[in-house]
């Protein structure tokens, strides 16, 4: 197998309580690394002049960043807003390495962070980019010493690395297709994904309905755009659990009992399909609690409008670290992820691992990803969506096949699999002719 030099950006890792999407950049670095890539964080923090405190200022920024806890003001806001300023005129930042030593400790990240063989950052980059982008209609160019020879953004950003093979992921076409559920500017995002057809040497994505739906929607030739799909990778610790030892932990943490609560989790967001799942459990008379766990996003207000303040048989919890959600995904008598449109739907792959059953949705590319191993409903239907539910909660010999079915689905994306299609993509890739950089 050859080994190349990826960089993965930083852009959705560095967010305050992960994403999807930094689920997705997580799950691809250590599969990537798995394999014996060398693999370069590419970030956008601020890390100084001085090598010496590089890696103590990133670590300290990231964490401030994905805890919430970034105030800019006084000095340090004056000089970021002056080398954006900097940036902007250059119109090629060049990203900085970052040591990574002994001297920080950072077994806090374990879970949030890849382990990067190598890291480098550019004050202010991703913002910048952003800036530049709706001023002129181009990418920023990034430089640095030593480029990888791929760089897999992660999301559709307008940056490029000079010196490098540029993929982008395209992970949906939500804001085209369900425009009412998201906050993204339209006409940008258009043009920003017409960019990235005309700017990248490859598009990836992680499902065949999301490649058809692309190349439907941008006109691409079929041999720019792979579907790698994804995988999920369990930690050390949670996959040498039995599945009592991680009943009593979801016991002793949350008061709930094993295979005797179902549960939902993802962002709080239409497009997650939450209101009519509330609506459907409400309307039947089980006592199975539903567990919902996602922090509130834009418009959860009207998805959480039908949940009753009193009723103890919704529990709301917020975000949970990754190690306390599968725990509490195994023991649960199913997960229930209706969602209207999934580029790919992560939940129902991470439950079919675990050996937990799924109820998911029969549109976009959730059937694709579920196959025959869940219960398949109509996601507008909130009688189809309640019928499963109670077939799930009654039916132990459902139950039962769904969880046996389910981890044999789950082998179809396994890290090995992800690994050979991603090796047959960037092999590709870096044996055909680079994309015109920098073109109008």
């Amino acid at each position: 197998m050859q080994h190349f030099r990826i960089g993965i950006d930083g852009y959705n890792l560095a967010m305050p309580k992960g994403t999807g999407i930094a689920t997705y950049g997580l799950n691809l670095a250590r599969t990537l690394q798995s394999a014996g890539h060398e693999v370069t964080g590419v970030f956008g923090l601020h890390v100084g002049r001085d090598p010496a405190l590089r890696e103590t200022l990133f670590f300290d920024r990231v964490g401030q960043v994905q805890t919430g806890r970034v105030v800019f003001g006084g000095r340090w806001h004056r000089r970021f807003g002056m080398l954006r300023a900097t940036l902007d005129r250059k119109l090629s930042p060049e990203a900085v390495d970052v040591p990574l030593t002994v001297n920080v400790d950072k077994e806090t990240f374990a879970e949030s962070l890849p382990a990067f063989d190598r890291l480098t950052s550019a004050a202010g980059l991703f913002p910048v980019a952003q800036r530049h982008f709706a001023t002129t209609g181009r990418f920023l160019t990034l430089r640095m010493e030593r480029p990888p020879e791929i760089m897999h953004w992660t999301y559709p950003v307008p940056v490029r690395i000079e010196g490098a093979r540029n993929i982008y992921t395209v992970h949906d076409l939500v804001p085209l297709r369900l425009p009412y559920t998201t906050l993204t500017d339209k006409p940008r995002f258009t043009r920003l994904l017409r960019r990235c057809v005309a700017e990248a040497d490859h598009l990836c994505t992680v499902s065949e309905f999301s490649r058809k739906d692309i190349i439907a929607q941008c006109g691409i030739d079929p041999a720019r755009i792979s579907n790698t799909y994804q995988t999920a990778f369990l930690p050390e610790e949670v996959k040498r659990e039995s599945f009592e030892q991680s009943a009593r932990q979801v016991k002793g943490l949350f008061s709930l009992d094993p295979r005797g609560y179902f549960l939902f989790f993802g962002a709080l967001e239409p497009k997650k399909n939450l209101g009519r799942l509330i609506e459907a459990y409400l309307g039947l008379d089980i006592q199975t609690p539903l567990v919902l766990v996602g922090a509130r996003a834009w418009m959860s207000e009207g998805e959480l409008s039908l949940l009753p303040a009193n009723d103890r048989r919704i529990v709301r919890l917020d975000y949970l670290g990754r190690n306390a959600l599968l725990r509490l995904t195994r023991a649960a008598r199913a997960v229930l992820f209706p969602s209207i449109f999934e580029g790919f739907g992560l939940p129902v792959l991470e439950a079919m691992q675990l050996g937990t059953p799924v109820l998911t949705s029969q549109r976009s590319s959730l059937p694709e990803v579920a196959g025959d191993a869940a219960l398949l409903v109509d996601p507008y239907n909130t009688a189809s969506i309640a019928e499963g539910i109670a077939r799930l909660d009654g039916d132990a010999a459902l139950r039962e096949h769904l969880s046996l079915a389910g981890a044999e689905q789950a082998g179809k994306f396994s890290e090995a699999v992800y690994r050979e299609r991603l090796q047959t993509m960037y092999a590709g890739v870096l044996a055909t002719p680079a994309a015109g950089q920098g073109a109008v």
